[in-house]
């Protein structure tokens, strides 16, 4: 059973209860580590009042978690700014072009894809009433997949979680559980998850998407640390 560590306390942590948790959120923006694509303020604000994207703002957001997809935060922001920039220059969208921006086929073919249906694809996702309508077409759209859904709805406006195996890991340990991070997801470690959300929103008063990015972010940067962990899991979804 693995444990975990604050460097802001220097102490174990047992529960994240609201002092720990705004301390945490506080630490990474003062520090300048508080985004994702977006800044923390423009998550938190698109979580509260989810906008209505148009069609080149809604491909941008699928194509931002397709590169961040098993890839560093820095190099997924820098290929974006990359890609973007060629787009809004008037380049043409294809394989081909864009492969020489980012040689990762599979990505690069979705994206492609993605842009050149841009107006389907955003129409198709307003009709849908439900988060969880959304959630399940979100996860059909290309290169996207159940994992990478969840960071695209959050970034869209809907409150989710990632379940990515830092978080994983969070829920396990808050949990004294003796069960393995990792995918596919299980329900056991899911439900551990889900409590640990619950509890930090009913401290807080925060929804769920917002803590699951902040907490992603200190364990990404080292705030919250295993010291028991053999390995680093990727730093994308």
């Amino acid at each position: 059973m693995r444990h975990f560590l604050c460097i802001l306390t220097g102490k174990e942590v047992k529960k994240i209860d609201a002092a720990l948790f705004f301390a945490i959120e506080k630490h990474i923006i003062d520090s300048g580590m508080g985004e994702d694509k977006d800044s923390f303020e423009i998550i938190k604000r698109r979580l509260l009042k989810p906008p209505v994207l148009n069609a080149e703002e809604f491909a941008q957001e699928c194509i931002y978690v397709i590169l961040a997809g098993g890839f560093r935060q820095k190099i997924a922001k820098r290929k974006f700014s990359e890609i973007m920039d060629f787009i809004n220059n008037g380049g043409e969208v294809s394989e081909k072009n864009l492969l020489r921006i980012f040689g990762n086929a599979n990505k690069i073919r979705a994206i492609v894809k993605i842009w050149n249906n841009r107006k389907n694809f955003r129409d198709e996702f307003y009709k849908l009433k439900t988060e969880s309508e959304k959630l399940d077409y979100l996860g059909k759209l290309p290169h996207i997949g159940e994992i990478t859904k969840n960071h695209l709805a959050r970034n869209l406006g809907i409150s989710n979680v990632k379940y990515d195996v830092w978080i994983q890991r969070l829920g396990i340990a808050l949990g004294k559980a003796d069960l393995q991070a990792g995918f596919p997801l299980s329900e056991e470690v899911k439900a551990l998850c889900d409590k640990m959300f619950l509890q930090i929103e009913k401290a807080t008063g925060l929804n769920k998407g917002y803590i699951d990015v902040v907490l992603w972010k200190a364990c990404q940067e080292g705030i919250l640390m295993f010291p028991q962990a053999s390995t680093s899991p990727r730093t994308g979804t």
